[in-house]
């Protein structure tokens, strides 16, 4: 099928206090179009279920250039570059009124066997299903997220039934939601990289870490238990942060 699109309108319910699109709702977009492009081809989710596999997002790395205003038309697209044994790789991108990129980002997903609860080989027929398109022009980086050592430990919440999804783990958007609350007033985002390394589930408790550094701003949800690792590991660079970067690399 190659590249997969569909359009909408900005919705009131999906922006910020700026009246702007905000990240939640980019990354709600960004997963309804993965998730639409597989029911479409017939292997979305009623498939996935009855060959007891499930795609799990393993990183996201997002870019927000221009984040669109309440009503503006956008297009939403996505599409596979790229399978390796259980990884599928896929790039996305939300396109503005003048054609314009607005918000664009790479994912990396694992197939997982439901009942083994390990990877599982991507089948020939999800491959030909799904095609292959070019991959993306932007700057990857490699999914692992180094947390800083210094940092201040926040007060601990619980996962609730809102947190789920239909694999009745928390989803993907939510765990960025939950890292969104520590960045500082008039921070002005750039660009997003998502971590995740295990699944949480109701009743879990989270304890977040926090990590400012000016441009940049790390999140660490460490999920409590006999060995407290993280869950999720969040990076939020400014665009500060990436004219720094961009500077240094010359």
């Amino acid at each position: 099928m190659g590249k997969y699109e569909f359009q909408s309108r900005i919705r009131y319910s999906e922006c910020g206090e700026d009246c702007r699109l905000n990240l939640g709702g980019a990354v709600n977009y960004f997963q309804d179009a993965a998730t639409f492009q597989g029911e479409e081809l017939g292997i979305g989710i009623p498939y996935l279920r009855a060959h007891n596999m499930a795609w799990i997002l393993a990183s996201w790395q997002i870019f927000t250039g221009r984040m669109p205003r309440l009503g503006e038309n956008v297009r939403i697209r996505t599409w596979a570059y790229e399978f390796r044994r259980f990884y599928g790789f896929r790039n996305l991108e939300l396109v503005d009124e003048k054609g314009e990129r607005a918000v664009w980002a790479n994912s990396v997903w694992v197939l997982m066997d439901t009942k083994e609860r390990r990877p599982v080989q991507v089948p020939d027929l999800l491959i030909e299903r799904y095609g292959l398109e070019e991959k993306l022009e932007m700057d990857y980086e490699q999914r692992r997220i180094i947390v800083p050592e210094e940092g201040k430990m926040m007060e601990p919440f619980s996962i609730h039934r809102g947190h789920l999804d239909s694999n009745h783990h928390v989803n993907n958007r939510q765990y960025i939601q939950m890292a969104l609350d520590y960045l500082p007033d008039g921070f002005e985002l750039y660009e997003t990289r998502v971590e995740y390394r295990q699944q949480t589930f109701l009743g879990d408790v989270i304890r977040p870490f926090v990590s400012d550094q000016g441009d940049v701003v790390t999140v660490s949800l460490l999920k409590e238990g006999e060995e407290e690792k993280a869950c999720a590991n969040i990076r939020f660079s400014s665009r500060n942060s990436s004219k720094d970067r961009e500077g240094s690399s010359i």
